[in-house]
């Protein structure tokens, strides 16, 4: 009886004991805090069954339960962080992915852009040129193949607004010089009106007329009159315009 009496006392001692420490550790890890919890449930149950010698033996048990249990919860937890940076990874790879096909995207639009540009340079530079617009004898009427060439040219300018046009007539040695003159200007004047109807602005239009005061050739000839009879289409820059003036 003696000896139950002071299991009893060691073991509310141990418990008592064990209650203040955990009161006064309030902000310990909870790994800790299991422990303690092992710790007072194998002190019980090792009292119960075995007396002080039991008390002891249940107390280590205990801690080891309840360190067991604090592992297991802190498991779970790593192992629910871990799937979600898996699944991050896994969305972080989708959108590297996409990256590198809008990359890929973007190169060959950018090579596209750099042909096209390289392909409108060309026509400006062979337009830039010179073009004539022939004519028939004492006629103005643009012919159809030269009204295809007016479309090119009003396309390039419609792609490059900074671009003039200078138009300036002749007309052949042929007949009174004044009829000549009034010829020249109405040539230039249905080249002007055929490029102002495919919407090119009359302002970026500059008109002249010669007559036939500016022969290509000194030999007057039916081959040379040929080419005297025409309309010279050039493209200016506007700055350059600018300068030369």
């Amino acid at each position: 009886m003696k000896k139950q009496f002071i299991s009893t006392l060691v073991i509310s001692a141990l418990v008592f004991s064990t209650q203040v420490s955990a009161e006064q550790v309030v902000d310990t890890e909870r790994s800790n805090n299991e422990e303690l919890i092992g710790l007072t449930s194998g002190i019980v149950l090792g009292a119960v069954v075995g007396g002080p010698v039991g008390a002891i033996i249940g107390a280590f048990t205990g801690t080891l339960v309840g360190k067991s249990v604090g592992d297991d919860g802190e498991l779970q937890t790593q192992q629910v962080m871990l799937d979600e940076k898996e699944q991050e990874l896994i969305v972080l790879n989708q959108q590297n992915q996409s990256l590198v096909e809008l990359s890929d995207q973007y190169e060959q639009a950018q090579q596209q852009l750099t042909s096209l540009k390289m392909a409108q340079e060309q026509k400006l530079t062979e337009l830039a040129l010179g073009l004539n617009v022939q004519f028939k004898t004492g006629s103005s009427t643009i012919e159809p193949h030269f009204q295809n060439q007016l479309n090119d040219i009003a396309y390039a300018m419609s792609l490059s607004p900074e671009l003039t046009l200078d138009l300036t007539g002749y007309a052949d040695r042929r007949g009174d010089g004044d009829y000549n003159q009034a010829l020249s200007e109405q040539r230039v004047a249905e080249v002007k009106n055929y490029l102002i109807e495919q919407g090119v602005a009359e302002a970026r239009l500059h008109n002249q007329a010669y007559g036939d005061s500016s022969p290509l050739m000194a030999e007057q000839s039916f081959e040379n009159d040929f080419f005297d009879r025409r309309v010279t289409l050039k493209l200016q820059n506007q700055e350059s315009a600018l300068a030369a003036n």
